[in-house]
């Protein structure tokens, strides 16, 4: 399978098993799937509550290897360097405490809960996205 195209019928069933997963999580726990605050309530404190939170983090790694593997494998490719990755780890977990969470939490969960402070935050990471594709491509190529 070639990675690098846009491919509608996987993203239809990758974004269908997410907003399935986010639904089980729901209904099941009455938990929200915001991957930064289930992270973030793991790290902070270990209590009869971090089962189901390792258990979905250490799921999205291993789903992604699982699926990997059925499809015939795949190669990572990075075109940046270890300080990069770092940098962007950062900004990413810096973002998700001043947007008070992150995608998935926002654009999965509350926008599907009519959330007015979701629906602001994923329209900021829409802008902000297509903003660092626009400057990346067209201002700073090659």
């Amino acid at each position: 399978m070639d990675w690098t195209n846009f491919h509608p019928l996987s993203a239809l069933l990758g974004g269908g098993l997410i907003g399935l997963a986010a639904l089980i999580l729901l209904l099941g726990l009455g938990r929200i799937a915001g991957v930064s605050g289930i992270l973030g309530g793991l790290l902070q404190r270990l209590d009869n509550d971090s089962f189901w939170r390792l258990a979905f983090v250490l799921g999205i790694p291993l789903g992604a290897l699982l699926m990997a593997q059925f499809l015939g494998g795949f190669v990572p490719r990075l075109n940046v360097g270890s300080a990069a990755l770092v940098v962007a780890g950062l900004a990413v977990g810096f973002g998700t405490r001043l947007g008070a969470g992150c995608t998935s939490g926002h654009g999965i969960c509350g926008l599907a809960r009519l959330s007015p402070r979701s629906l602001v935050a994923v329209l900021a990471f829409m802008a902000s996205a297509m903003a660092t594709v626009f400057i990346i491509h067209h201002l700073l190529a090659d």
